[in-house]
């Protein structure tokens, strides 16, 4: 008797939330790695985010599905949370959850994956659920957790909490990254070690290519895909630094530059600066230090993921908090002193999207 091999799934469904960039920054090396696995896989991707930005990141081919299952919250900008408008969006979005099942099971029993991939949207978990397709979730956060920190104790919370909590419990499994939220109400969790891309230095080109003196740092402004605008153009021209900033900011300042228009991918510009000013975000903070370069972050005002990613910052690169007081030319050059004399930690090992992706292999086999 001939053995039969077994049967490689061909469609796998991804759905990356739009809430900020660093979802993408999770999926998309995990995307890589699978692809290498298996490149005969039909990979749909339904997501917010432009074409671009998820082209950007993810080389494995994929269709892009434009739209998005959730909002995850109402941000005012990087650091704040609009709590009373995603109250609104939450109860709104629950009081029409059976039709939205409805229409999101269709929808997937009309697409057919074999499995379905959520970082981190409980909708399509819970339709994956409905229409019999396995499905698995993967992130540092979700949004159930969220959730209950914020609005637990509010009389019409405990319905809503309760669908969300049953749509990420119906997973095989959820794909717990290194550093995480406890996540301690879900009862199929994997941890799976850190997934961050990494990049390639070009830090004498891209100095030599903004005229940088010998004794100026470059420092990459980045917060994740949302607005947080500093006034660089009313500083005085002190502190010996170079800014690469979104172009968004339209910046006039002539030591300030847009990183669109250097033509390097963002984790090549993590590699090449010589520190990242940003908030505490999954994406960027393990990219910073899966590729060895020190952190400058701004605390997000009453955010419960930040506390386990700000203790496993410190534990793997330099880093340093810094407040609204220090968002000056001299204080943020004074703070990088500080940053430069800390001595660097052994770089952590970036292992998470292999892991991963031999997971959803498995799973697809």
């Amino acid at each position: 008797m001939t053995s039969m091999k077994p049967t490689i799934a061909t469609h796998l469904l991804v759905d990356v939330s739009a809430h900020g960039l660093g979802h993408l920054a999770q999926v998309a090396p995990v995307l890589n790695a699978l692809g290498a696995r298996l490149p005969k896989l039909r990979i749909s991707l339904r997501s917010g985010l432009s074409s671009s930005q998820l082209r950007a990141r993810i080389v494995t081919t994929f269709t892009h599905l434009p739209g998005a299952s959730d909002f995850g919250y109402v941000m005012r900008d990087a650091t704040r949370v609009d709590l009373a408008a995603t109250a609104l969006a939450y109860q709104r979005q629950h009081a029409d959850w059976e039709q939205l099942l409805a229409r999101e099971t269709a929808f997937l029993a009309a697409l057919g994956p074999d499995l379905v991939l959520s970082d981190v949207a409980y909708l399509p978990l819970a339709g994956a659920q409905r229409a019999r397709i396995p499905s698995i979730a993967m992130c540092s956060l979700n949004w159930a957790e969220l959730f209950a920190h914020f609005f637990a104790s509010e009389p019409w919370a405990a319905p809503i909490h309760h669908e969300m909590l049953a749509a990420y419990n119906s997973t095989e499994f959820f794909l717990r990254l290194t550093p995480a939220m406890p996540m301690a109400d879900l009862r199929r969790l994997r941890n799976i070690g850190p997934v961050a891309a990494i990049g390639r230095s070009h830090r004498r080109e891209l100095r030599e290519k903004l005229g940088c003196a010998r004794d100026e740092r470059l420092l990459l402004v980045a917060f994740g895909g949302f607005d947080k605008r500093l006034s660089i153009a009313d500083w005085p021209l002190a502190g010996k630094l170079r800014w690469l900033v979104p172009q968004t900011w339209h910046s006039a300042c002539p030591v300030a530059h847009a990183l669109e228009g250097l033509g390097l991918a963002f984790t090549d510009l993590i590699c090449s600066v010589d520190a990242v000013l940003t908030k505490p975000g999954y994406g960027t903070f393990t990219e910073a230090a899966c590729n060895g370069t020190p952190v400058l972050y701004l605390r997000r005002d009453n955010w419960p993921e930040q506390e386990p990613l700000i203790a496993w910052l410190e534990k793997n690169a330099r880093c340093r908090a810094i407040d609204e007081s220090e968002l000056s030319a001299s204080s943020i050059a004074g703070a990088l002193d500080d940053l430069f004399r800390q001595t660097a930690p052994p770089i952590p090992q970036a292992g998470g999207a292999d892991a991963a992706a031999a997971i959803l292999a498995d799973c697809l086999s």
